[in-house]
């Protein structure tokens, strides 16, 4: 008896949606949670859509949420978000290499529908798999997109008939970005920035009392990342077997995807069938 196939024309968009979907799944609480927050701030459940796609960022969202609860100044709403989302012009710029020469247009939706989550999946498709493209990336964007909106409309709908303990969503954000930050780390310098980025974060969040905090600690620590492996690729003899450079061990299933390793199997047949020819060719001493 044939099995059925979920995807059996091989569709692209229907392969990118199954890579995309536990990003949309983990989004739905998440989603449903920000949009009774939002309704809770005040918000009707068109006006929690109409954020929900402008913005796209929990973390803006919940702040912003949160912000307006209290009944903070506009301008410290805005200064707060402006600074707080400035992330997305480090996030972008790593993935510009890939996307530099698609048409101005590409790159602006691209860009407007970027997210950190998103991001995590893009980058690591980019890096690991040839066949990703930049279209592919994309989808992934909207799909993201179409999938947190609809839950913040959801949440905005049902806010008035259901609470919930929104610490819970607190240790779910903190879930996704420990999730981006331990698929990036590829070697010892990223993971010394990171640590330090994270010391850094609470002494300034302790000493400006503010979301500013995490601002400069990034700043800071992209800083001193860039100015430590400029710094080895310059006077360093051999860079990439430099200590800080070299790659920490990870799971062989991060490192090389299904594609590359049939491609590598295939190339060492071929390699095989090449040695056995060549012998083959090489005149014995028998012959002689």
């Amino acid at each position: 008896m044939a099995k059925a196939q979920i995807n059996p024309e091989k569709a692209r968009w229907l392969e990118v949606l199954g890579i995309a979907m536990p990003l949309c799944l983990s989004y739905i609480p998440i989603g449903l949670a920000c949009g009774i927050l939002l309704h809770a701030a005040g918000f009707n459940f068109i006006m929690t859509l109409v954020v929900s796609i402008v913005v796209f960022s929990g973390g803006a969202q919940f702040i912003l949420a949160s912000l307006l609860t209290i009944h903070a100044p506009l301008t410290s709403i805005f200064v707060t978000l402006f600074f707080l989302e400035l992330r997305y012009a480090l996030l972008g710029s790593s993935l510009s290499k890939y996307i530099k020469n698609e048409s101005q247009h590409f790159i602006w939706l691209f860009a407007v529908s970027m997210n950190d989550e998103n991001y995590a999946v893009n980058y690591l498709k980019f890096a690991t798999d040839k066949k990703w493209t930049p279209k592919d990336g994309l989808l992934v964007e909207h799909y993201s997109l179409i999938s947190w909106s609809v839950a913040n409309m959801v949440g905005g709908l049902i806010g008035s008939t259901i609470s919930i303990n929104l610490e819970v969503v607190n240790f779910a954000l903190t879930a996704l970005f420990l999730y981006m930050v331990v698929m990036q780390v590829r070697n010892h310098l990223t993971l010394l920035i990171c640590l330090f980025s994270a010391v850094l974060a609470v002494f300034f969040l302790v000493l400006t009392r503010n979301t500013l905090g995490i601002v400069i600690a990034t700043l800071i620590a992209s800083f001193t990342g860039f100015l430590i492996e400029n710094t080895v690729r310059k006077h360093s003899k051999d860079p990439d077997n430099n200590w800080f450079l070299t790659k920490i061990f990870r799971p062989i299933a991060t490192r090389i995807t299904v594609e590359d390793q049939q491609e590598r199997r295939e190339m060492k047949k071929v390699k095989q069938q090449l040695d056995e020819d060549r012998q083959e060719k090489v005149p014995s001493e028998h012959d002689d």
